[in-house]
């Protein structure tokens, strides 16, 4: 089984530059609270680092 990560977006994109923004959208996070379980690489997780501000990790499963 796959190492996941369940990642919930806390921040807004408004004001915030357009790499972050896309950033969100690249995750599939485009609304506040929303939540994605996504596969725990390490391009996932150097996109989670970059929008730190913005996301926050709820749980790592596997």
């Amino acid at each position: 089984m796959a190492k996941t990560i369940v990642v919930k977006q806390i921040g807004s994109p408004i004001r915030r530059p357009a790499k972050q923004r896309e950033t969100l959208k690249g995750l599939g996070l485009n609304k506040m609270h929303r939540t994605r379980e996504l596969e725990d690489t390490p391009s996932v997780r150097g996109m989670v680092e970059s929008i730190s501000h913005m996301v926050q990790i709820i749980e790592e499963k596997g």
